[in-house]
């Protein structure tokens, strides 16, 4: 067989020992086709200018339900967060450690909420499911900057509740006004480099299997479904920071209840170890929702990841317990119950 084209090379392939057969290919037509995968990877990969969530766009028959039970969760932590923020405020006997941490976790509450529920509602009532790739990039980045700021500030109302129950005589002491202060600020900044690192890592990746998020929100596990190379660096640097973030507060956070539920124990009085119980239940209980759910939806293997359960896991740590965590852990209080109560007066009269 002749050659073909200007450069041929051969690849001889022996059938007998009489004859052989000569198969030649272009050295051009290698590199056209490659030049065309490539193009075409390359097009692939940079056409994704934009994602869709499709969100709960498998239930239209619910769109209407799910938009008005969204909406009241959406006010009623809007509402109990904002209460919290303004009695702790107003009222100068709250002016202590105590509240002072509430305080903070109920601004967070709102933050972390209003990067998520907003865009739930919006995609719910238009059904306009497109969201800009950097649209999608900020929101994971604000996302993963507020839960580990969550972490971090329960970790430390953990620690305080521990000081207060454990060491009441040394509480002043270790948990005075500049301390409160650099825990609050330490739990705000702390996770941001991290996040924004590991955000800006994700978005680096090039997209190519498809712009279909089967999500409600630009989480970490459905984008990297999407992805066009091999995941598994990332995949370890998602194992790593859910360790940091996530594991290790939790850990600790459980040290300090059961340090505190010991104590508990020691009381003299039945009464006052029922009403001590009934409240550290009530926090481990969200405790447990908040951190479980994160934890299985980022340490389970990839493999193991479908739509439906990861949405129900995320509705727990990103919707459900925010809405429990105000009465929880301030409006069953009834310092602040008092206060609320003179706050009302005051606008009454």
């Amino acid at each position: 067989m002749g050659q073909i084209g200007r450069h041929a090379i051969p690849f001889v392939y022996k059938k007998t020992k009489a004859k052989e057969i000569r198969v030649t290919w272009t050295s051009d037509s290698i590199v056209s086709q490659m030049t065309c995968e490539e193009m075409r990877a390359e097009d692939n990969a940079s056409t994704i200018i934009q994602f869709v969530l499709l969100g709960f766009s498998d239930r239209p028959n619910l769109q209407g339900l799910l938009f008005g039970m969204f909406s009241i969760i959406y006010i009623v932590i809007l509402i109990g967060n904002s209460l919290i923020i303004i009695i702790t405020r107003s009222d100068a006997a709250l002016q202590t450690p105590m509240y002072f941490f509430p305080e903070n976790f109920s601004s967070l509450e709102i933050c972390y909420v209003s990067v998520t529920l907003p865009r739930i509602l919006v995609n719910l009532s238009t059904q306009d499911r497109n969201i800009s790739w950097l649209g999608c990039a900020s929101q994971m980045g604000f996302f993963l900057m507020l839960r580990a700021t969550e972490c971090f500030l329960l970790t430390v109302m953990a620690y305080d509740r521990y000081v207060a129950i454990c060491n009441p005589l040394h509480y002043p002491l270790v948990m005075n006004r500049k301390m409160c202060i650099q825990l609050a600020v330490g739990s705000w900044l702390g996770g941001i480099p991290v996040q924004i690192g590991q955000t800006c890592q994700i978005f680096s990746l090039h997209f190519c299997n498809s712009n279909q998020i089967n999500h409600f929100f630009c989480d970490i596990p459905p984008i990297l479904k999407l992805a066009c190379a091999d995941t598994f660096v990332h995949e370890i640097a998602v194992y790593i920071v859910a360790m940091l973030f996530v594991a290790v507060p939790f850990m600790s956070i459980l040290t300090s209840y059961s340090k505190i539920i010991s104590t508990i124990l020691r009381l003299p009085t039945a009464r006052g170890r029922a009403k001590a119980f009934s409240t550290c239940s009530s926090i481990l209980l969200v405790v447990l929702l908040f951190f479980g759910s994160a934890t299985i939806t980022y340490l389970r293997p990839k493999f193991s990841h479908t739509a439906g359960i990861d949405k129900l896991l995320s509705l727990f740590y990103t919707i459900v317990t925010l809405m429990f965590n105000p009465m929880i852990y301030s409006l069953r209080n009834k310092d602040v119950i008092a206060a609320l109560k003179r706050l009302l007066l005051k606008k009454i009269v």
